[in-house]
């Protein structure tokens, strides 16, 4: 395979750098401008370089907090990356992690770990069972690539390997220095080679690679040609590699209608006047489930097929009117390419398939929407319903919209994203308390955008203090802070006390954690007396407690788990 060279490492100040420096220059060449994590005694050396270099490094309140933080940053950035010290600060990273995994976000662990003559004398250390094997086991199945540096003349090879599989699977890998080894010196090579993944699907099968694809093409034009009612439904993997433009295009070439699927939204600005909404199965609105279930070709692009992004698979896809393309994999109806890069892909269609205007496939879209005013009853207590019918003419360009697990993201399933906006939500790995810290990374990752958070009292409460990080660092989010008493989504599926939480009256806490703008809204003249004045507070977050009934809550919520119950 022919590679070109990705920049060139900086000059350093001797010829065998010290194995810190040449960790902290592969970051800084693919991207990191910020690493999150807490300090310990095994990894203070190494954030000592780190301080030194132009990398900021964010403390967090902790390392779960942190790993949350890096996914966010990811997500946004193309990498994330995080800082910890051995066992109790690696360990407590691992769910962060799995949910990382899960969602195909590429984040670089690195972990500090005790030096080598103590690993060499089997000694009893803090922070470890005994076992120096067992952190390295523990990450090797949340990863992609796990490895160890025992010698310095083994680091170079191993991080760019690492680094190189974090980049090419758009999952999390994982580092390991003993303290020894930081400012040891170690040979580096002149250049960092990164192929694409498509050139490492390309030289995985050498000649074999462009036939195969042709007959996936071949194929799916056929089908799509034939077809009266196709439609795109689009995932997230059209985010992680970066071909969101190449999905603008198809959409625009075919004249076809597009739907995203939970995870995939945002992966085309959802005022496009193809856009027909998000599909989750039977959470979706009537005419989005109506319009992907009887079209007669579904060309699913980078979709993750789990249980949420499926409504609970209430999904009704017919797997016999299904091209289904993933990241390497292509399948028409029964017939199965691989490896096949999904961008090539997706470039094979859009130089294959005729021109249709839209207006031809009478297409209804979701902008739609926007076109219902939006009338203040300001005496009315605030819903559930009402709340997110106002953040869709709220939520405007140029944001950062983060939905928490529950009842948030599914109320947001049809807030429309707008040009220039992100959306963020753990719709696969779910893990409660996620968005918080994730706020913290999204701000860094794309600091001219605003993030506009929805969260839940119960999530909050898991990882509340990041707020205090968020306050530090002088960002100035948008944070709805949904007190419905408790996990509301437990409750919708079989309430019992368990699902009962301290209530906390939220909107002073931000004042414990430094200057915040905070308040609580009961009624709708409240909320726009809220939302006036965040409009105007640039300079730090601000955190609005909206109050609703325990019971209250979206209707795709309530589909869901009374499907759930049965």
């Amino acid at each position: 395979m022919s590679l070109t060279p990705s920049l060139e490492l900086p000059e350093f100040s001797s010829t065998n750098p010290t194995v810190a420096d040449y960790l902290i220059s592969r970051l800084k060449t693919i991207g990191i401008r910020h690493i999150f994590g807490v300090p310990g005694d095994y990894v203070l050396k190494l954030m000592d370089y780190i301080l030194e270099s132009s990398i900021q490094l964010i403390n967090t309140c902790n390392e779960l907090n942190a790993g949350y933080a890096a996914d966010a940053y990811g997500r946004l950035n193309g990498v994330g990356a995080l800082c910890v010290t051995y066992g109790v600060g690696g360990l407590s990273l691992v769910n962060a992690l799995a949910g990382a995994y899960a969602e195909e976000v590429p984040l670089i662990v690195i972990s500090g770990a005790p030096k080598t003559s103590a690993r060499g004398n089997h000694l009893l250390m803090h922070h470890t069972t005994g076992d120096y094997n067992l952190q390295l086991s523990i990450f090797d199945k949340v990863t992609v690539a796990a490895v160890t540096i025992t010698h310095p003349n083994q680091a170079a090879e191993k991080i760019d390997q690492a680094i190189m599989a974090c980049l090419r699977y758009k999952r999390p890998v994982y580092i390991e220095i003993p303290a020894d080894i930081v400012d040891q010196s170690c040979v580096v090579p002149r250049f960092l080679y990164i192929p694409s993944a498509a050139d490492s699907l390309r030289a995985s099968v050498g000649e074999g690679y462009h036939p195969s694809l042709e007959e996936a093409v071949n194929e799916a034009v056929e089908w799509l040609e034939t077809s009266q009612y196709p439609v795109i439904l689009a995932g997230v993997e059209l985010h992680r590699y970066g071909i969101e433009a190449q999905l603008r295009k198809l959409v625009e070439v075919t004249g076809y209608p597009i739907a995203t699927t939970l995870l995939g939204k945002s992966s085309l600005s959802e005022m496009h006047p193809q856009f027909i909404g998000t599909y989750v199965g039977g959470l979706s609105r009537e005419y989005v489930q109506q319009r992907v279930e009887t079209a007669d070709c579904i060309l699913c692009l980078g979709a993750i097929m789990s249980d949420m992004n499926l409504g609970g698979y209430t999904a009704q896809l017919n797997i016999n009117k299904l091209i289904n393309a993933n990241s390497e994999t292509v399948k028409v109806k029964h017939h199965y390419y691989s490896p096949i890069y999904l961008g090539d892909f997706i470039e094979g269609l859009i130089a294959r398939l005729p021109h249709r205007a839209y207006e031809t496939l009478e297409i209804k879209p979701a902008s739609e929407i926007l076109s219902r005013t939006f009338e203040v009853k300001p005496e009315q207590q605030l819903t559930n319903a009402r709340f997110y019918q106002r953040m869709n003419s709220f939520v405007d360009q140029n944001c950062t919209v983060i939905s928490e697990t529950g009842d948030s993201i599914l109320a947001t399933i049809d807030l429309l994203i707008h040009q220039d906006t992100h959306f963020i939500g753990q719709a696969f790995y779910m893990s409660i308390g996620y968005t918080l810290p994730a706020c913290l990374g999204a701000a860094l990752a794309l600091p001219e955008q605003r993030v506009i958070l929805f969260i839940g009292d119960g999530s909050f409460q898991m990882t509340c203090q990041e707020l205090s990080t968020v306050i530090r660092l002088g960002l100035n989010p948008i944070i709805f802070l949904i007190n419905n008493d408790g996990y509301t989504i437990e409750r919708m599926i079989h309430d019992g006390a368990y699902n009962n939480i301290q209530p906390w009256k939220y909107h002073q806490l931000p004042q414990v954690f430094g200057e915040c703008l905070s308040c609580e809204v009961r009624t709708e003249a409240e909320l726009e007396a809220a939302l006036e004045k965040t409009k105007a507070n640039l300079t730090q977050p601000s955190f609005i407690e909206i109050h609703l009934d325990r019971f209250d809550c979206c209707k795709p919520l309530a589909r869901l788990t009374s499907t759930l119950k049965s």
